[in-house]
């Protein structure tokens, strides 16, 4: 079979609105609903982590099997020092089918979808698309993907005389369009779709907040290092005005807990200092790592001693 001229437009198009614009994770069941021509068609293995259909000569989709903290392949190794994506070879052979439809896809700068694995039980996916190969080391067996339409292949980039600015841009990129929606659907699914800090239970109002910042050294990209919360509790969390101890404590700064404002403060904050984190994830390998915890909550308690936040 001939790809069918406006497949991939359609699948993309179709996994952008179920997934309400790349939000929302889907199951492998889910995924199985796509329809093209009033037939179903299937975008996604299930043996390897590169489909490329029968009679078509570029690749259509790829995936990221879930990982746990400190498993093999955690995604937060998943952007390089040039702000391009990687992924590996099918084998050691480049003349795979597989390999070799993914270089086609490059050639021919055709988009390409990502299921990044989020969870299981059942298995779970985020969608990341579209995705364009525009480069391979062979050497290290891989090619590098950039999740922006490429305007040119890699090589023909000027590096030496943009090097920086182009640097910067993919590493945005990258993170915008994979980084951040693969964060927050795992910190998400890890607590179940609640806020850790009121309990609240309505996933279009949570955010998964990192407990330190990806701009430093600590800020990991991995459950370990995230939090779900409501909005209001993440931005008091970024904004010193709610802390979290080690030991899952909440504190709120001394100065609102003086404060007389309405219940929103009152509920919202005050009378959650002292309280123990009302969702935590139920695996253990999930929750919140120590460490990381420190270093917030002494930034923290650094920044309720300045008079300026």
């Amino acid at each position: 079979m001939v790809e069918p001229d406006g497949l991939r437009e359609a699948a993309i198009s179709w996994l952008q609105m179920r997934t309400d614009d790349g939000r929302d994770p889907l199951t492998r069941d889910e995924i199985q609903d796509f329809e093209f021509g009033g037939e179903q068609f299937k975008l996604q293995s299930t043996q390897q982590g590169i489909r490329k259909p029968a009679g078509f000569s570029a690749a259509l989709s790829i995936q990221t099997v879930f990982r746990r903290p400190g498993q093999e392949r955690p995604y937060e190794d998943l952007i390089g020092d040039d702000g391009l994506l990687r992924y590996m070879w099918r084998g050691n052979d480049p003349t795979f089918p597989e390999n070799v439809g993914l270089r086609n896809a490059m050639e021919q700068k055709l988009p390409l979808i990502w299921f990044w694995g989020i969870a299981m039980q059942p298995a779970r996916f985020q969608v990341i698309a579209p995705v364009y190969v525009v480069g391979e080391e062979p050497h290290e067996q891989r090619f590098l993907l950039t999740a922006t339409e490429p305007a040119a292949d890699i090589s023909e980039i000027d590096f030496s005389a943009h090097e920086y600015v182009a640097k910067r841009y993919l590493t945005r990129m990258a993170k915008v369009r994979v980084h951040q929606p693969v964060f927050r659907a795992t910190v998400l699914t890890a607590y179940e779709n609640h806020c850790a800090v009121c309990n609240l239970a309505h996933p279009s109002l949570l955010d998964a907040a990192h407990i330190v910042a990806d701009r430093e050294e600590k800020g990991i990209a991995s459950v370990v290092n995230g939090l779900a919360m409501c909005k209001i509790h993440h931005a008091a969390f970024d904004r010193y005005f709610l802390g979290v101890r080690p030991d899952y404590t909440v504190e709120i700064r001394h100065d609102l807990l003086e404060e007389v404002d309405g219940p929103m403060l009152r509920h919202g904050l005050q009378e959650l200092h002292g309280q123990k984190l009302m969702t935590v994830p139920k695996v253990r390998q999930d929750r919140p790592q120590a460490d990381l915890l420190k270093f917030k909550y002494d930034a923290f308690r650094s920044a309720t001693n300045l008079d300026v936040l």
